[in-house]
Order: structure tokens, then sequence, then C-alpha cells
């Protein structure tokens, strides 16, 4: 019988189809699991989604305290990154494309940090005025999150990207990568003298005034901009910035979960003209 979803961040009955198989098996041989797992995962997405406080979840969710020990227990054991990694195979395959791929797209964002997000783990990034933290992505060509890096605001975008251009070295085989002026530089030789992964930098286009989509670049900006459409995203509130990192692959698993059973990529709901509409 099909589940009634309490909230907008809950799982479809289709979409918790494709995580429940891939969560740990409970420990055998203990005491049964008191609450279910769906539950617990949606309470999980329920604050990624809404951003509120652990200690502010609804009461029709389990306690907080027990869906916050999964969402540690779970990170331990690297849960959300196999999540992630199968989820992204099925995308790309439902697309038509190759299971692993083979180029990708860096770019970099600085958000706001809390008061709850420590002094060692925080900067200040000149260039975008943000007191807080950055994070480093590397999605693939449609858009999907391969790895995520958070660090504070104030490293340089070089820097940081030597530390998530090795991650994903390490985690899938993609020898190409597409990057802004950011990234030009030195990083360039170090990635391909390092890592054997060319590091293409995508430019604006000789006397571009004002906005303009940019080849290759848009991909990778169109997924920040849904993550920040996650309120607890919006800004850092995190303690640890592997936390943040957590946060980050629980929307990104929500997303790919979505669009495995929408069959498409989002789209923007398109605003209603309100001039020239005859009155009600």
């Amino acid at each position: 019988m099909p589940r009634e979803r309490r909230y907008p961040s809950d799982l479809a009955d289709a979409q918790w189809a494709l995580i429940e198989p891939l969560l740990p098996a409970p420990n055998a041989g203990g005491r049964p699991e008191k609450h279910s797992r769906r539950d617990i995962v949606d309470a999980i997405l329920y604050v990624v989604r809404t951003g509120c406080a652990w200690r502010q979840l609804p009461f029709d969710f389990p306690p907080w305290q027990t869906v916050y020990w999964y969402f540690v227990r779970w990170e331990k054991a690297k849960v959300t990154e196999e999540i992630l990694a199968i989820l992204r195979r099925r995308v790309r395959m439902a697309q038509g494309r190759e299971e692993e791929p083979s180029a990708g797209i860096i770019d970099s964002q600085s958000v706001q940090g809390a008061d709850t997000v420590g002094r060692e783990s925080r900067g200040y990034d000149a260039g975008k005025k943000i007191n807080g933290r950055k994070r480093f992505i590397v999605t693939d060509t449609l858009g999907l999150l391969l790895v995520v890096c958070v660090m504070a605001a104030s490293v340089q975008d070089r820097d940081g990207a030597k530390t998530t251009l090795l991650s994903a070295y390490l985690v899938t085989p993609i020898r190409l990568v597409f990057a802004d002026a950011g990234f030009a530089g030195a990083l360039v030789e170090w990635s391909q003298r390092i890592l054997r992964t060319t590091l293409h930098i995508v430019r604006k286009a000789p006397g571009q005034v004002g906005f303009a989509v940019i080849a290759r670049r848009w991909v990778v900006e169109r997924s920040l901009a849904w993550l920040t459409s996650h309120r607890r995203l919006a800004r850092d509130y995190e303690r640890h910035p592997a936390t943040s990192e957590a946060m980050i692959r629980w929307a990104a698993i929500s997303g790919m979960a979505r669009r495995l059973t929408r069959g498409h990529a989002a789209t923007r709901q398109q605003a209603r003209a309100l001039i020239g509409r005859p009155e009600q």
C-alpha cells in the first residue's frame, strides 16, 4: 500500500525502493530496531531541506538523538559515498551514458558560516567578502556530484582544488576536468604532473559584458544552485567540515533519487505573468 508523504522532503515509495537496499543491514543477533529506517532517512532529509536544528525535528519523526546517531554511524561507514556512487551510475545509464564518467567539472562556492562553525575551520574570502567556509565540488557533465570537499573560505581556489582533484582521482576514472579561470596557473601543470589529469580552463568569450552562459561551466554552477536550494546548505551550520560534506551528499542523494523516478533533471517552475490577466 502506498505510503502518504507527510512532508515535501519525504521520499516517495519509488524513491525509498531505490535507497533501502543500499543501507547497511541491521546488526544480526541484537535487539530489533525500534524505528523505521525510512523514518530515519526522511528525518535526515527534512533537516537538510528545511534547515532546522536536530533538536527541532517534528515529533512525528523518531527522537532526534536516534536520527543523529544513525546519521553519524552511517557517515563513519561511508554509506552516503556508496549510495551516491550507485545512484549516479543508474542516472547516467538512464540517460544513455556510460556508468563511469570520463570528464568532470570543478568549481567552488563560499558560504557564510553560522556561529556554530568553529574558528579553526572558518576563514574570510576577501574576493566574495564572506566569512565562513568554501565548498569545492566536482561533477560529471550531467551535473551529478562526484566528490565534495569543505574548507575554510580563506583557502585559495588553486590550493583547495588540489585536495578535491586528488579525491576525484582516487574514486573516479576521470582524467579531464573543466574549470574556470580561478583555477588557472600552476595548478594546471601540477594536475598533469601529479595526477595525470588534464585541467582545461574554460574562459569567458573575449569582450563579454554581463551575464552569459558559458559552455561546460554552467553545469557545475547549476549543481551548486541545486544544493543551496536546501536551506541547511544556504549557510554552513556544521561544527566540522566533514558534517557539511555529509549534508551535501544527502542533498545530492535526494536529488538523484527524484531524478531517477521522474525520468529527467529538475526544471525551474516558470513564474506566472500577472500583467494582462483578467481579474477574478
